[in-house]
């Protein structure tokens, strides 16, 4: 299975990695146009999955658009895993992609009703997200060191001051919707920038 991954080589993570950035994206898209009265001010993300319980509103078909497009994107993250180590061989970006994968996919297949569970995979996504596009400006050559730095501090930051400043951020202006996506966005973008990257990378020898 190793050998078989290393023949494949980085190109292929990237377009898995492109593939799975522009399936999470498309598939928030597609989900918020079909759940009634949405708001992506005061609705966060996951309420396309089902909202919090006790008394959680589960919508169809945003529910299972959202809840697969978030398994399969952490399916294809976790599969570029292996390629992004072999592409930057560094441990700490390995880590953190497989982690941002893995809190993705849990986020799919346990959904807002799930309460605590659905967050910890939430919060291992937005965290191991925005740490991974820090973590690659030691690894990536060029204009993409710079771009995933600023990407990954802005998810980062934005998630931070929320949890620091609760009701007084003044991001709270977008609604915690809003906070949300520039939150989760940004990964999102990075996850697309990097498989770009690595589709246009020469192979390794």
């Amino acid at each position: 299975m190793i050998d078989l991954f290393r023949r494949l080589g980085p190109r292929t993570g990237g377009a898995l990695l492109l593939i799975a950035g522009s399936v999470a994206l498309m598939g928030i898209i597609t989900a918020e146009t079909l759940y009634p009265d949405y708001s992506t001010a005061d609705n966060m993300i996951s309420d396309l999955g089902a909202t919090e319980p006790p008394n959680s509103i589960i919508e169809q078909p945003s529910s299972y658009i959202f809840s697969g497009a978030m398994a399969v994107t952490g399916l294809l993250v976790l599969a570029a895993t292996f390629q992004v180590h072999l592409a930057f061989e560094s441990k700490a970006l390995t880590v953190l992609v497989g982690l941002f994968g893995l809190g993705v996919l849990g986020v799919g297949i346990f959904n807002g009703s799930w309460g605590t569970v659905h967050a910890l995979f939430a919060m291992t996504t937005f965290v191991a997200g925005a740490l991974a596009a820090i973590v690659s400006f030691r690894a990536l050559p060029g204009p993409m060191r710079y771009i995933s730095v600023v990407l990954g501090l802005v998810s980062f930051v934005t998630l931070l001051q929320y949890f620091i400043l609760g009701d007084s951020s003044p991001l709270l202006e977008m609604g915690e919707g809003g906070v949300e996506r520039w939150i989760a966005y940004p990964v999102l973008l990075w996850t697309m920038g990097l498989g770009g990257f690595m589709m246009g990378s020469q192979e390794k020898a």
